[in-house]
């Protein structure tokens, strides 16, 4: 088999989350304490801020794509956040569903939320392992 060019990944461009109304995702995810960078409706794009980094969260419209409820098989998105326990009290008093309770994990606490088309994401943080955080 001959050589291949080898490439480098350098890091994430933008994760792509089908939506299926626009509006009301924007509207879902500024809920959730999203940042919108910008909205194109013509396109049917907009780009949720994370962190200070260029890439973000990009939705995207499929008006085919049916609301779902949980539980269901799906990929999960976790961010970062200082403090996971106090992000599930701000999802929750935006309105927002948890998927469960606000659970341990080895670096923190990690709290799951669902958009109406089934994108799941988490806020995780590293209060158990500092040093391993963006701020440790």
């Amino acid at each position: 088999m001959p050589d291949e060019e080898s490439y480098e990944l350098l890091g994430f461009d933008n994760v792509l989350l089908p939506v299926g109304d626009l509006g009301e995702a924007v509207d879902f995810y500024q809920r959730a304490g999203f940042t919108l960078g910008f909205r194109f409706d013509e396109a049917g794009i907009a780009l949720l801020r994370v962190g200070k980094e260029t890439p973000g969260i990009l939705l995207r419209t499929e008006p085919a794509l049916a609301r779902r409820n949980p539980p269901w098989l799906s990929p999960r998105i976790w961010l970062e956040v200082p403090d996971a326990r106090a992000a599930a009290r701000r999802l929750s008093a935006a309105g927002l569903t948890l998927l469960d309770e606000v659970f341990q994990e080895a670096t923190g606490w990690t709290v799951e939320f669902a958009d109406p088309w089934g994108n799941v994401l988490g806020l995780t943080d590293y209060t158990r392992r500092p040093e391993l955080g963006r701020t440790g």
